[in-house]
């Protein structure tokens, strides 16, 4: 089914009940600029979708005897400075290592600069203490891009070219690809908006991160990576599909766990795996239920939010499992729509001019950090832009996507500690003048 949503970007659902063939409801351009219309054979990028598949490539080497999930990741990654990090906590997302990008993002990086998976590697051997205890789940891409290279370690050869020749190629996933450059074409491609007030803006930019995610592919395609799964699943004894090799672990929200490159909500009459992925304005979600029920939705514009969709529709099945599938798709698809953010200016012109705090440096994070106050206000600036902090306890400010701890007063700060979300307890000290 196509409906129209003339002008702007869309999204694609597929839905597959047990045993019976896929529906499936597009909507939008996968191009404005040449007004091509999103079809079943657009290529979306997948984002953190294809950690499952990064994992299972992991599973199928320790299948193979080629790796063990419980010997130290350092074995074949000789620069990781962590101890007593196993390839399983790598997975697992329970190794402790921060999120490599986060990391970068502290040193001020623009949208359209270029920084590749080797500099994000670069970053992730700088670390040196687990930033939350050992077993406890923090969701980091640096986990997957370590995979990545210790698949290509293993197997001398890259992850895309690894992933085609046993994954792509043997399930009929012709139109799926890691994308290694992102210089390289990937065929029938969608290219990815954001909306502006005067229309619509490319959202890409130049990096490609094999492992943690830019996997391009189509719903059709997903369609197949989990068919193949629900395959593995029913011929394993254990509640969820792999459990056997590797458990799941606690996640970041009761009561899901999270296992090879897979969430999973395991209450019965719930069981269910699955995983969203954002990146670079796309975004996607796969869900798979014990009994074979698939919901996959891609998009290609931050107006629409995949996982939005993908939710919607197992809601309303689980609530009718009967119900009429035309009709609930383009209901599902509306779920989509994400609310328009309104933006300010960070500085008015008459604001007083700030008090300069100080520079402040992490040895987990390159480049320095510079801190002012105006009045009762707090800016933390990165190559040159500035954060608007907001106070919310007596030493404690909230930027956006962090939080910022102080060690004493704002008049003579020598030291703070940072929150990212994916990369917490990062220990800044104040540079002192040369």
């Amino acid at each position: 089914m196509t409906a129209d949503r003339p002008e702007a970007p869309g999204l694609t659902l597929l839905v597959r009940r047990p045993g019976q063939a896929p529906v499936r409801w597009h909507t939008g351009l996968a191009n404005i600029e040449h007004r091509v219309p999103i079809g079943p054979g657009t290529a979306f990028n997948a984002g953190s979708v294809a950690k499952q598949i990064t994992a299972h490539l992991v599973l199928l080497a320790a299948r193979d005897s080629l790796i063990h999930l419980h010997q130290p990741a350092a074995d074949l990654l000789p620069r990781l400075q962590l101890t007593g990090v196993t390839i399983a906590d790598l997975i697992t997302h329970t190794s402790g290592l921060r999120d490599a990008e986060s990391l970068l993002s502290l040193a001020g990086l623009r949208d359209l600069d270029h920084y590749t998976a080797a500099d994000l590697r670069t970053l992730a051997y700088r670390q040196r203490e687990r930033a939350v205890a050992e077993g406890q789940f923090l969701y980091s891409n640096t986990n997957y891009l370590l995979l990545a290279e210790l698949l290509e370690a293993v197997h001398h050869t890259s992850l895309p070219d690894l992933a085609r020749l046993r994954i792509f190629a043997p399930l009929g996933m012709h139109a799926t690809h890691f994308q290694a450059d992102p210089r390289q074409l990937i065929p029938d491609a969608a290219a990815a908006y954001r909306p502006t007030e005067d229309g619509w803006q490319h959202t890409q930019t130049p990096v490609a991160l094999p492992g943690p995610g830019t996997l391009f592919t189509t719903t059709g395609d997903l369609d197949r990576w989990l068919s193949h799964l629900h395959q593995l699943w029913q011929h394993d004894t254990n509640p969820l599909p792999w459990e056997k090799a590797l458990g799941y672990q606690p996640a970041d929200h009761d009561p899901y766990r999270y296992g090879p490159g897979l969430y999973a909500d395991p209450r019965p009459g719930h069981t269910t795996v699955f995983h969203y992925g954002h990146e670079h304005g796309f975004s996607a979600a796969t869900y798979l239920a014990h009994d074979g029920l698939r919901i996959i939705c891609l998009a290609n514009t931050t107006g629409l939010a995949a996982d939005h969709a993908a939710a919607a529709m197992l809601h309303a099945l689980e609530q009718d499992p009967g119900r009429d599938l035309d009709g609930l798709l383009p209901v599902a698809a509306e779920r989509a729509q994400r609310p328009a953010k309104s933006t300010t200016a960070a500085h008015e012109n008459d604001e007083p001019l700030p008090h300069e705090l100080g520079r402040f440096t992490c040895d987990q994070v390159p480049g320095t950090l510079r801190l002012t106050r105006t009045d009762d206000t707090l800016h933390l600036w990165r190559r040159g832009t500035p954060d608007l902090l907001s106070r919310t306890g007596p030493a404690t400010w909230a930027g956006s996507g962090y939080t910022l701890t102080l060690t004493s007063g704002t008049d003579a700060i020598q030291s703070f500690t940072l929150d990212l979300d994916r990369a917490p307890n990062l220990a800044y000290v104040r540079l002192q003048p040369s």
